[in-house]
């Protein structure tokens, strides 16, 4: 079943199956509450052979959501893991915060902390003999980042896929921050930045996503199925919000808070998210190793197959 549309404060209770690498079958999907009331979909999958006894939850970055993961779904259940993979408040198939679903908003980046702990207690159910690690892209890197430092989760070890610690796509992030301040206390949280659109989709050509053709093709397929799944631009909100917490982030005490082993793996031209401020990070840390892999671009994990390969051996050296 595909929902044909829905309201902003609802959540699916569906998966989509398209694209070149649709989410694996026998999922059990749900609709989880975070502490504040905000409905969030998630999706469950259980390892069939090898199994680990183990579960591993995904985190994913902005814009995004659980059908972007069908391939990494699959290949983690291919080593034995569980899989929770689910969806942040105000993008994918979890409730819009505000009536245009188009918009990329969030009231605070400390709400994000709301919905992992509501997924962590789903993560918790039945498992409690399993081990709990995390996978987390961009976004949902820091969002993991800013937990572990306030001891708001457990997990055993966590992956970390290019963390948004700081943003190289942005010139000159300290005015950046500074004028989402002032625009933010002005009263345009909810506009969107200062040329931003309501288009979800950027083009192939020089993009700073992946080079992989098949795999950038992934949103385009899904969103012609599903079009609710899709974001598009920041709000000033957003942006005011996600700078407060990289400022956080960038603070050597956070990083020295934080004791779970971490991997990071992300490339040292990336377009996006800044590499020099995560290596800066992995400094600080009690347990943490930086792998640069050279040529990748910000979506490690929807590279081309060298690169990707490279990843998963990293991955399965450091669960092994």
């Amino acid at each position: 079943m595909i929902q044909k549309s829905r309201l902003p404060q609802e959540a699916r209770t569906d998966l989509v199956s398209a694209g070149p690498f649709p989410v694996p079958p026998g999922a059990e999907v749900r609709v989880v509450r975070s502490e504040d009331g905000v409905p969030l979909r998630c999706a469950r999958w259980r390892a069939e052979t090898a199994r680990r006894e183990a579960l591993v939850v995904l985190m994913q970055g902005r814009t995004e959501y659980i059908e972007r993961y069908g391939e990494t779904i699959a290949l983690l259940l291919a080593r034995g893991f569980d899989v929770l993979a689910f969806d942040w408040r105000g993008q994918g198939g979890s409730a819009r915060l505000l009536p245009d679903f188009k918009k990329g908003h969030v009231g605070a980046f400390d709400d994000y902390t709301l919905d992992l702990k509501a997924i962590m207690s789903v993560a918790a159910e039945g498992a409690l003999s399993k081990r709990c690690y995390a996978l987390a892209h961009s976004m949902g890197g820091a969002i993991l980042l800013n937990v572990l430092s306030q001891s708001a989760i457990t997990i055993e070890r966590g992956v970390l896929s290019a963390p948004m610690i700081g943003l190289s796509m942005v010139r000159f992030p300290h005015v950046a921050h500074a004028m989402a301040r002032v625009f933010n206390a002005l009263g345009f949280s909810k506009a969107y930045v200062p040329g931003g659109t309501d288009k979800p989709l950027m083009p192939y050509k020089d993009n700073p996503l992946t080079p992989d053709l098949l795999r950038f093709g992934i949103s385009e397929k899904l969103f012609s199925q599903a079009p609710d799944l899709a974001i598009a631009s920041p709000t000033i909100g957003w942006v005011k919000t996600s700078f407060d917490a990289m400022q956080r982030l960038q603070d050597p005490e956070t990083a020295k808070a934080i004791s779970v082993p971490l991997l990071f793996v992300a490339g040292p031209n990336d377009r996006i998210t800044d590499t020099q401020a995560t290596k800066r990070f992995v400094s600080h840390l009690q347990n943490g190793r930086l792998i640069e892999l050279n040529d990748a671009e910000h979506e490690i994990l929807l590279e081309h197959d060298a690169l990707r390969h490279s990843f998963w051996k990293a991955f399965d050296d450091f669960m092994a």
